[in-house]
């Protein structure tokens, strides 16, 4: 006797695209059998020709509670995961108050969370000037590692740390992952006045990528360290990573929907809503990225979900140089990547391998991301061929801000199941990842 049993012509397994049945008992997958197999079991749902995936995993979500919730919290980020398809985020150290560079400061994060969270919840911590010594311990409380700026977080209790305190950071967690925001301070300009998004792409260049990133591939290299790139946008800087990896250093990247899909020439004048940093480049940037991420260079795609209120998106005056640098994106990171996948000649299995699998190895969740004996049985029913034009008003985190309103996407996610339960947002069966989860 199985408590779930799901069924479709189209499940995402590691060995691609196949009809499946997938049997659930206790929160796991217990069988894979063939799409007829017959299963002793109360709950038997034939999905047809909608795809099962695995729930996707994203480790780059910045919820911002507590401190700043009325940018985002819990509760909306984790019912917007779930909306997309994801069940499991690993949330940024920052822009909550107090910032997770301690272990009090991760204890507090976990009481506001508490009972709100509808998909799994895991966190990073943060490394900041003079802290070092409380890395220890907060790695030991279960963080997944830590993130590190090189150039300003644009919030003044988490300033960015020098080459020093990064190689300083890596020697005093020699076991840790640091991630890392790779942008070079001594590259990047500063904007006064107004700003066109012209203005403000020129004022982050390429090169801020390149310095930043050799950076923390020196940091790797010295202390033996394991580094990941955060939201490389600079294809250019692909060279260094690959070079390092051949090295045999510890050094990987990931990239997000928007560097994938959005392009600096198409850009409406004033659309603030396109503001993030490292920044968007143009089209040939981002065929160089789908190579690299189609080779494995890159890693993963995750949203790097950084909501704020729409009134820091100085939406009214279009000042690309006042508003805040941030895409909240965390619901529809899947159809995004899917639509452009797919004309691209990619397959669910490759978005599945960049959005689930993938992110899950960089963390160390091997019971997520995947559909196979043994994992958690998070998972989604997703139409790869119906389509949606999104609304923001439908959208389920906080402040409903996007560069992808009124844009027509396809693919559409019709059921989420954390361990075996559908996600319908009235219950929140949430729990909180740690590193010794891994």
């Amino acid at each position: 006797m199985v408590e779930l049993v799901l069924r479709s012509r189209r499940v995402v397994t590691g060995d691609g695209e196949r009809a499946a049945s997938v049997a659930v008992e206790g929160g796991r997958i217990v069988a894979i059998g063939g799409h007829d197999d017959v299963f002793d079991t109360a709950v038997d749902t034939d999905l047809g020709e909608t795809a099962l995936l695995p729930g996707l995993v994203d480790t780059h979500v910045h919820v911002n509670e507590p401190g700043r919730t009325e940018w985002e919290g819990f509760a909306s980020a984790t019912r917007a995961a779930a909306a997309g398809g994801v069940t499991a985020i690993v949330d940024m150290p920052l822009n909550s108050l107090p910032p997770t560079v301690d272990v009090e400061a991760l204890r507090i994060k976990q009481a506001a969370a508490e009972g709100q969270t509808f998909v799994d919840v895991g966190f990073w911590g943060g490394a900041i000037p003079g802290n070092a010594d409380a890395l220890p311990a907060l790695h030991e409380a279960g963080v997944f590692g830590f993130k590190a700026f090189l150039a300003d977080s644009g919030v003044p209790e988490f300033p960015p740390v020098s080459a020093g305190e990064l190689h300083a950071a890596l020697h005093k967690v020699p076991d840790a992952q640091f991630v890392v925001h790779a942008e070079d301070p001594d590259h990047l300009t500063d904007l006064s006045g107004s700003a066109t998004y012209a203005q403000f792409l020129a004022s982050r260049p390429v090169e801020a990528e390149h310095a930043a990133v050799a950076t923390a591939i020196d940091a790797a290299r010295r202390t033996g360290g394991r580094v990941h790139i955060l939201h490389l946008s600079a294809a250019t800087a692909l060279p260094l990573i690959r070079n390092a990896q051949h090295e045999g250093l510890r050094v990987t990247a990931e990239t997000c929907p928007h560097y994938l899909t959005l392009d600096a020439d198409h850009i409406p004048e004033g659309a603030t809503e396109f503001k993030c940093c490292p920044p968007i480049r143009d089209a040939a940037n981002a065929d160089r990225l789908w190579s690299a991420l189609a080779d494995g260079l890159i890693a993963c795609v995750v949203s790097d979900h950084s909501p704020c209120t729409p009134e820091l998106k100085r939406q009214d005056t279009g000042d690309f140089a006042a508003a805040w640098g941030g895409i909240a994106s965390v619901q529809l990171g899947l159809p995004v990547i899917w639509t452009s996948a797919r004309s691209r000649g990619y397959s669910l299995a490759d978005v599945v391998d960049w959005m689930a699998r993938r992110p899950a190895d960089l963390v160390g969740l091997r019971g997520k991301g995947r559909i196979e004996v043994g994992a958690d049985a998070d998972l989604v029913a997703f139409d790869p061929d119906d389509t949606f034009v999104v609304e923001p008003a439908r959208l389920h985190h906080k402040n409903p801000v996007t560069p992808y309103a009124g844009r027509k996407l396809t693919g559409v996610v019709r059921t989420t199941w954390l361990r075996g339960h559908a996600v319908t947002g009235d219950s929140a069966r949430g729990r909180f990842l740690t590193r010794k989860d891994a």
